[in-house]
């Protein structure tokens, strides 16, 4: 094929083979027991350089505990991936945990800019589908995936992206390269100990990003029986042999909700909205993430079940989230 013209950006990629030869290698269809703790499930599976993405963001069923515990462990030099990110993009850039930022929509301009300016993380831009069609790409053993919304837009120059002539039509296409994340984050309603999931209500790309990742860490609000899995094999969103943790994380996307279980906290989220300095961002640090060992403290010692009462109160919607 032609090549007609090049995204100016860097990117992420694995050549598909190589990923396949890795998942033989490193990763088994038996069901086994893989249920830990998140401490655990980041030492084991997060190291220092790698390529992160989750599924979701701060407000609606992101992975903020497991967010935090990689802040913890105090990993660096991440390069983060998702469609659309906000408050996680800040904290993980002001712990110097990432330094590399792949997004559709960066929902947290301001604290971001600057750090762009300083220099201490880069950001590339891509589009919500850009990036679905990446991980699909990923999921399905391609070097890439065709598409058309790039083409003739600011975001393909300042992406990674190549648009080519369609040997069909001789017409210009834009390809997106294939993704595959060394590491992939999803909070799931319900999952049992071998890392069957389920995810009620809408999700982004996650069966796509478990299967084109090495690892999958699983944070599920409740543990279910495996039996319940083999009941109802329909509503299974992930099978257990594309994960490689699961944690047992109750209200593991706060200060976020999760549809059918319960509401943002509304007043914690107003106090992220507000971070606008270097000061503002250190300091919630240092008192919802460094001064803690574990979610569990977290919600302990720092939100109290007085206020997970109240988030549960207003998360009024149950209809199709069982």
């Amino acid at each position: 094929m032609k090549i007609l013209a090049s995204g100016e950006s860097v990117y992420h990629w694995v050549h598909p083979d190589d990923f396949r030869e890795w998942v033989r290698l490193h990763k088994s269809r038996e069901a086994t027991d893989k249920l830990m703790t998140e401490h655990e499930a980041v030492s084991r599976c997060v190291a220092d350089g790698d390529y992160l993405a989750y599924d979701f963001s701060s407000l609606t069923r992101g992975p903020q505990a497991l967010v935090r515990e990689i802040i913890r462990q105090r990993r660096r030099h991440l390069w983060i991936c998702a469609e659309f990110t906000l408050h996680e993009s800040a904290l993980l850039v002001g712990a110097g945990c990432a330094d590399r930022i792949d997004v559709g929509f960066l929902g947290y301009g301001e604290y971001i800019g600057q750090a762009v300016v300083e220099g201490k993380v880069r950001v590339f831009e891509w589009t919500n589908g850009a990036l679905a069609a990446r991980m699909l790409a990923g999921a399905r053993g391609l070097p890439f995936m065709p598409m058309r919304n790039l083409v003739g837009t600011d975001t393909f120059v300042r992406s990674g992206a190549k648009v080519v002539a369609d040997p069909f039509s001789a017409n210009p296409v834009c390809l997106v390269p294939s993704l595959h994340p060394d590491v992939f984050l999803v909070h799931v309603h319900q999952a049992d100990i071998s890392g069957n999931a389920r995810i009620f209500g809408t999700n982004l790309f996650a069966l796509e990003a478990a299967m084109a990742s090495k690892k999958v860490i699983v944070s599920a609000e409740e543990i279910v029986d495996p039996l319940e899995f083999r009941k109802e094999p329909a509503k299974t969103t992930i099978p257990h042999f594309l994960v490689s943790a699961v944690v047992h994380l109750p209200f593991g996307a706060y200060p976020g909700g999760v549809p059918g279980r319960y509401e943002l906290d509304l007043e914690q989220i107003q106090q992220l909205n507000a971070m606008e300095t270097e000061e503002q961002v250190q300091a919630y640090l240092e008192a919802f993430v460094y001064s803690v060992r574990s979610h569990a403290e977290l919600l302990e010692q720092k939100v109290g079940w007085g206020r997970l009462a109240d988030m549960i109160r207003r998360g009024s919607i149950k209809e199709g989230y069982a």
